[in-house]
């Protein structure tokens, strides 16, 4: 299987200096709000959204030109459909002739509006990338996932870019589909690989759905709970089996006043748990840890190893996401130097902080506000990257010192729950603490 790696190469140690440059490496603009169809897992669909709908103007995209002759990579896509605006073409061709020749140039799309003519005007216009949504093969499946849409439209779609590849002498233009992984789809993942690469895609992104409610809170596959804090409670886990001692009693016998010996072996093996895991730093939430539905978990990893052999057979660059957070965090959109742009000019650092939105990720609902640190209107692009705001915010993040609320046993508490976010327990201002996008479950193309 090729290793997959879709981030542009950069000097060693570059990392930290490309979120300090003078200008943004990437840009994701948002080319629309509007959508043509309508998908469960969609933030437009769920409760506390304040989207309004517009199209991303050529007066605002003018406004994205400074940054152009340095930008790696600009992804024109966000809450909508980029296809939806009717500049997204001439928006492609004018920021590939101002773009360094080794920049690069894509979107995402549920490709119903991937007409021949449309996928000649794009590849044509320069663009080099598309991510095509693909969430099951099964026709039923696919309607109920992405209501409005169908796999015949999606197939039609990958058809027309690749003609559109050899009509403009273009083999350099990567194809590819995301798949978002839920419960009610999973398995058919493999398939869905075999699908697609039979069908001239070259690369694949896996991401896990976000749950937005408490309703569908069940749709996600992802374990909450960090890979350090799961490898060691597996650990004592399995010690516990080999002595013969039923953990999973903990939540029962830890309250009793007078314990058996059998109970108090219960109760001893978890505090020897707590204490090392209080030992390596690593937080645990014991009561989500019994929880655990290990069973389900094993056939995720089941699916995942399948959809990799299924890569590597056919030669497809796959993307898996984490199956449990990632305690090592990594922020790819601050450390790859991103921008994010709203249809309507304002600049944020990321998705988790785009727009305005609930969730129920982590296991409560979360309100979630978002960071801006200017509008094009204003000002360009340059002058807002270089305010002393978001300068010192992208330094902030990249210090990685605020909390995992994730993995807290207490969240959610007062101080991400509050109206206007002021302050973290760390005593820190940066919103960052209970996003899952730097632990490694959510993807997108970047």
């Amino acid at each position: 299987m090729k290793k997959a790696d879709f981030r542009n190469s950069t000097p060693a140690g570059s990392a930290l200096n490309a979120a300090l440059r003078n200008f943004p490496t990437k840009l994701f603009v948002e080319t629309t709000t509007r959508c043509n169809l309508n998908c469960f897992m969609c933030v437009k669909q769920n409760r506390g959204s304040e989207i309004n709908e517009g199209d991303f103007s050529p007066e605002l995209f003018a406004r994205l030109e400074p940054a152009f002759p340095h930008i790696e990579a600009l992804i024109l896509n966000g809450i909508g459909e980029p296809l939806l605006n009717p500049h997204l073409d001439p928006f492609i061709r004018r920021a590939k002739k101002l773009m360094p020749t080794s920049g690069w140039i894509g979107f995402q799309s549920n490709g119903v509006l991937m007409t021949h003519l449309r996928a000649v005007s794009l590849v044509d216009a320069g663009l080099d990338k598309v991510c095509i949504s693909v969430d099951a093969i099964a026709p039923e499946q696919f309607k109920k996932l992405r209501e409005g849409g169908n796999v015949a439209a999606v197939e039609m779609a990958l058809s027309a870019l690749n003609n559109a590849k050899s009509i403009c002498n273009r083999p350099d233009v990567s194809i590819g589909i995301e798949f978002v992984a839920m419960k009610s789809n999973i398995s058919e993942l493999p398939a869905t690989l075999d699908w697609a690469a039979s069908r001239g895609v070259s690369f694949a992104i896996v991401t896990h759905v976000l749950p937005y409610d408490e309703l569908h809170a069940d749709e996600a596959v992802f374990c909450n709970i960090t890979d350090q804090a799961l490898a060691l409670y597996n650990f004592w886990r399995r010690k516990a089996i080999d002595s013969g001692i039923d953990i999973q009693r903990y939540s029962v016998v830890r309250w009793k006043y007078s314990r058996t010996e059998d109970e108090q072996a219960v109760v001893d093996i978890v505090e020897s748990m707590k204490t090392a895991a209080e030992q390596q730093g690593i937080m645990l939430d014991v009561k989500k840890l019994l929880q655990l539905e290990h069973k389900r978990m094993d056939e995720i990893a089941a699916i995942f190893s399948a959809a990799e052999e299924v890569a590597a057979r056919t030669g497809l660059e796959l993307r898996l996401p984490e199956l449990a957070l990632s305690e090592q965090r990594q922020c790819s959109f601050v450390e790859d130097g991103s921008a994010f742009v709203s249809w309507s000019g304002d600049i944020s650092p990321c998705y988790f902080l785009w727009h305005r939105y609930e969730c129920f990720a982590s296991g409560w609902n979360q309100i979630v506000k978002p960071k801006v640190f200017g509008n094009l209107y204003q000002q360009d692009i340059l002058q807002i990257w270089n305010n002393p705001e978001f300068s010192l915010f992208r330094k902030d993040v990249l210090a990685y010192d605020y909390p995992s609320c994730a993995a807290c046993g207490l969240a959610p508490c007062d101080y991400v729950q509050n109206d206007e976010f002021e302050q973290d327990c760390h005593i820190r201002n940066v919103p960052c603490g209970s996003c899952l996008w730097c632990m490694g479950v959510f993807q997108c193309l970047r």
